[in-house]
């Protein structure tokens, strides 16, 4: 079975960091390395906000989200006003307000005005265990640390080479070893490793997953079986904990921005209610920061582009078409720019049909439901696709989801995905299609949902978008798994259906499998 990889020219699905098979390992190049490449070699470069594989994240539009990038960036410089100031802040909201946006551009301001510390953006979708886990966590804190502060860095890599091991030790351990201790050291030689204030930002620490499958192995992370794993809200506790940690230490400089969903395990280490301790101040993007204002900025420059590339006329779209899309926005800027995704990146139809589309599509629960039209628009693209739950089984299996874990499905599974490392792009194509091209047929009409770059890099490999995971991975499973597993056309042949992957009735009544399928 040829790989349509090696002809291909339309686009390029890329993933992170492995566009090519040379990225699939790690290594050094000494058998016996110096603590700085030791150290380097430890690090997630693709979790720093300046990375090759963060080029094409969100990031603000121009004129939109000022207030609250003044606010975040006004308290890493003042710090809180009241008494007993907090060090650490949490940004929250639901899917689709901005987060990782204004995160993105906060980090850059930063950066370009000499106060940023370190940066950390943790991506599910990352080729990289040490972008998805917390295994490279404090390294690469403590790799940007050293880059920025000439004194601090002598003391880092001392730490290294005196305490090799410290990589397999437990966060606060890390921490202590090459964060706190050569803080410390510094601060008692009288040098300030902080001239002027600066901020430790760290954006999606919800996307953070349980690191238990891996293991260094002294060139890359080795996948493991463990007996009992670990829940990914125990990893993010952890850090959270290790931060909080950090933050009450007189020797440690930096103000911390965290930014994530309202998930469960957030709500109760922030939620000090009823205690004398407030540990953090508390950010939620909602209306007091105006979304709607700066949605409509966004939608009406976006479409005066649209109009210029292709030469609409200036009435387009009709005066009311923007507040409509703000009012179903319901504040998530993720319903508006996947509806100019949609507008501009698909392969047929022009703006003026594909708009019509989105302003017909009416969700029964919007009233009660405010991400209904956001759902219902991932529901139409996906639909677009010739087979569409084909390919959301292709968008599971390449963003390395393994259902079912622990049964023969899912070490079969765990197998391929060794290393914390998703395998190359031509592995993973050639692996799925039946037929040469398959992979344009089924995701190329897809371009809303996930990045689907044009590229002269003969490369195949997608990545979702993070956002609609939810409703790829649940919603439509729970609407769709059922008639999956009953259909006939795909069981038999498919190498979605070969055993292996989730598409094959592994036994019992498929009803059953179903639920389970829709109860993930």
């Amino acid at each position: 079975m040829a790989s349509s990889l090696f002809s291909a020219h339309h686009f390029n699905i890329e993933y992170g960091s492995f566009v090519t098979a040379q990225n699939y390992f790690r290594s050094t190049s000494s058998a016996d390395p110096s603590p700085l490449r030791e150290l380097q070699s430890r690090i997630a470069v693709g979790a720093m906000h300046d990375s090759a594989e963060r080029c094409d994240a969100p990031k603000c539009h121009p004129e939109t989200r000022i207030a609250v990038q003044d606010e975040l960036y006004g308290w890493i410089l003042e710090g809180d006003l009241d008494a007993k100031p907090k060090k650490m802040k949490w940004v929250t909201g639901p899917a689709g307000t901005g987060k990782t946006a204004i995160m993105g551009t906060l980090t850059d301001t930063c950066c370009k005005e000499g106060h940023l510390g370190a940066s950390f953006f943790f991506s599910s979708s990352s080729a990289s265990a040490g972008c998805r886990t917390k295994v490279c966590f404090v390294p690469t804190l403590a790799y940007q640390l050293a880059r920025t502060h000439d004194g601090l860095k002598e003391a880092i890599l001392d730490a290294v080479e005196h305490n090799p091991e410290v990589f397999e030790k437990n966060l606060h351990v890390q921490m202590e070893t090459l964060v706190l201790n050569p803080l410390r050291q510094v601060g008692t030689q009288g040098q300030d490793p902080a001239i002027q204030p600066q901020a430790v930002i760290v954006d999606g620490l919800d996307e953070c997953g349980a690191s238990e499958s891996f293991r260094w192995e002294g060139r890359s992370w080795e996948s493991t079986i463990p007996s009992q794993e670990r829940s990914k809200e125990d990893d993010q506790l952890e850090i959270l904990q290790v931060l909080q940690h950090a933050t009450m230490d007189p020797a440690f400089p930096f103000r911390v921005i965290i930014a994530s969903r309202p998930e469960r395990v957030f709500r109760l280490f922030f939620n000090t209610t009823g205690s004398d301790v407030q540990i953090a101040s508390i950010l939620t993007l909602d209306e007091r920061y105006h979304p709607d204002a700066d949605i409509t900025l966004y939608l009406e420059a976006t479409f005066s582009e649209i109009r210029r590339r292709w030469k609409l006329s200036p009435a387009w779209p009709a005066p009311n078409v923007v507040a409509t899309l703000v009012k179903k926005a319901s504040g998530q800027f993720i319903y508006a720019a996947t509806i100019i995704r949609f507008l501009t990146q698909a392969r047929t139809g022009n703006p003026h049909a594909l708009l019509d589309i989105v302003l017909n599509i009416k969700p029964k629960n919007a009233d009660i439901n405010p991400f209904a039209h956001l759902h219902a628009l991932y529901f139409h693209v996906l639909n677009s696709s010739p087979d569409p739950t084909l390919s959301v089984g292709w968008l599971w299996i390449i963003n390395g989801l393994i259902p079912f874990r622990h049964s023969t499905v899912g070490r079969a599974l765990r197998n391929i995905y060794l290393d914390g490392v998703r395998p190359p792009a031509y592995f993973v194509n050639a692996w799925l299609q039946t037929f040469e091209g398959e992979g344009e047929r089924l995701l190329g009409d897809l371009h809303s949902l996930v990045k689907i770059r044009a590229s002269r890099n003969p490369s195949l490999l997608i990545m979702i978008r993070r956002a609609c995971s939810d409703i790829i991975y649940k919603s439509w499973f729970r609407r769709r798994c059922q008639q999956t597993f009953l259909r006939s056309s795909i069981l038999p042949l498919h190498p979605l259906s070969n055993g292996l992957l989730i598409f094959s009735v592994v036994g019992g009544d498929p009803a059953n499998q179903a639920a389970k399928c829709g109860d993930g």
